[in-house]
């Protein structure tokens, strides 16, 4: 079965905020860094970018015709999407292992799991 997990940042530091990151000891920065690269390595993981902040969003809707954008996020959200990655695993537990080696998930974020799709 494939899957996405959505990794939501919400309070988990990341390098991309300094200030933030350098409240992290130093092994724990090191820590993170070394779970992203194991899970990059997992078999069945395909690892996808990592997002830029929901501030950096653009979002369209139409309406009567008409393209309309606008700044920032589709809605407020307190746990913006920062990353995914995708998934070939045997079942739902699986998968579940998985997302709990995410560092965002034990720094303050969460991690969904979707199934994907099949014949799309």
């Amino acid at each position: 079965m494939r899957y996405t997990l959505l990794i939501y940042q919400a309070s988990a530091p990341t390098p991309d905020d300094p200030e933030a990151w350098g409240k992290l000891p130093e092994a724990e920065q090191q820590a993170v860094y070394r779970d992203y690269q194991a899970l990059n390595q997992t078999p069945g993981m395909e690892p996808g970018a990592p997002m830029a902040p929901p501030q950096m969003a653009t979002t369209v809707r139409v309406q009567d015709g008409k393209t309309l954008t606008t700044d920032g996020p589709f809605a407020e959200v307190k746990e913006a999407i920062g990353g995914y990655f995708t998934l070939e695993a045997d079942d739902l537990d699986a998968a579940i292992e998985i997302a709990a080696k995410v560092p965002a998930a034990r720094l303050g974020g969460a991690i969904e799991i979707r199934p994907q799709r099949e014949g799309y």
